[in-house]
């Protein structure tokens, strides 16, 4: 059985696929056909995908797309206590302190 991608391109077991819909990666695990048409399981994700809506990746492509740097946080704990300080600061804070309520009109925004 021959499953086809968006471009024409016969997906097998193995390859790199890209759903064109979200731009979900992943490899092909399974395929499968029935009468609602060619599928093809991902590992990613651990779903179907229509044949028609997913298209072969080189395994560069592939590979930036999984791998997803994420920037290194430095623990500042002077930044800490300032933000600590100032939810503590609010916290204090009465609510409506500093609102003038003597005034009885009502109004309805209309």
């Amino acid at each position: 059985m021959e499953v086809a991608d968006a471009r024409g391109k016969i997906i097998f077991k193995g390859a790199h696929v890209r759903y064109t819909g979200t731009g979900s990666a992943g490899e092909v695990t399974d395929i499968k056909s029935n009468d609602d048409g060619s599928w093809a399981k991902i590992d990613t994700t651990d779903l179907w995908y229509k044949s028609q809506f997913i298209e072969l990746i080189e395994e560069d492509q592939y590979k930036k797309l999984k791998v997803k740097e994420v920037p290194e946080i430095e623990e500042d704990v002077d930044e800490k206590e300032k933000i600590h300080g100032k939810v503590n600061k609010s916290r204090k804070k009465k609510i409506g302190e500093g609102v003038d309520m003597s005034s009885e009109l009502c109004d309805g925004g209309g």
